[in-house]
């Protein structure tokens, strides 16, 4: 769970470690907490670093999978429900989460390796916030990666703290791995 990106090789690794860190940062927000505290909605916000860590999860897939793979979804709940994306829903476990976000991580990497080049366009999906009839490449999607990981990197600290008080860099220098 990188904390400092190593120096690159090239674009495309660069890229993949920059997300591979965001996505560390949110898995260590978890480190040591309960199911309960993992779950949590510690501020007024429905947030839980648990649901945070299945939303990136299931949002890395969309693009990556879905959208520049041209997969079929591995998502088994009503999409419309987005909801149900920020949180643990009945029968889900953080090592479930953990789980598929390792997967997700694995098949974003062989997706992307396997690109001859980043500068592959797709079709942007169907959706009131995306302008119609827009494509973007394999590197806008990792960079897209980078910033909505890392935002939500950014709440899991918040809640953690709100929860037991626990910093980030209070967890990296205790060596909090998960």
């Amino acid at each position: 769970m990188p904390t400092l990106v190593a120096a690159e090789t090239d674009e495309r690794d660069a890229l993949l470690q920059f997300v591979e860190a965001q996505r560390g940062a949110l898995r260590r927000a978890l480190a040591g907490l309960t199911e309960a505290e993992a779950a949590a909605a510690p501020t007024v916000s429905a947030l839980s670093v648990a649901g945070l860590v299945k939303h990136c999860a299931e949002m890395e897939s969309s693009w990556v999978r879905c959208t520049l793979a041209g997969r079929p979804t591995l998502l088994k709940r009503d999409e419309s429900n987005w909801g149900d994306s920020f949180r643990l829903v009945e029968g889900e476990t953080v090592d479930d989460v953990l789980a598929f976000s390792d997967a997700v991580a694995a098949e974003t990497t062989e997706i992307i390796t396997a690109l001859p080049d980043l500068d592959l366009t797709v079709p942007l999906p169907e959706a009131p916030w995306f302008p119609a009839d827009s494509r973007r490449s394999a590197r806008w999607i990792l960079l897209h990666l980078v910033e909505e990981t890392a935002r939500h990197a950014g709440h899991a600290d918040i809640l953690r703290e709100s929860l037991d008080g626990a910093t980030a860099f209070g967890l990296i220098a205790a060596g909090a791995r998960k």
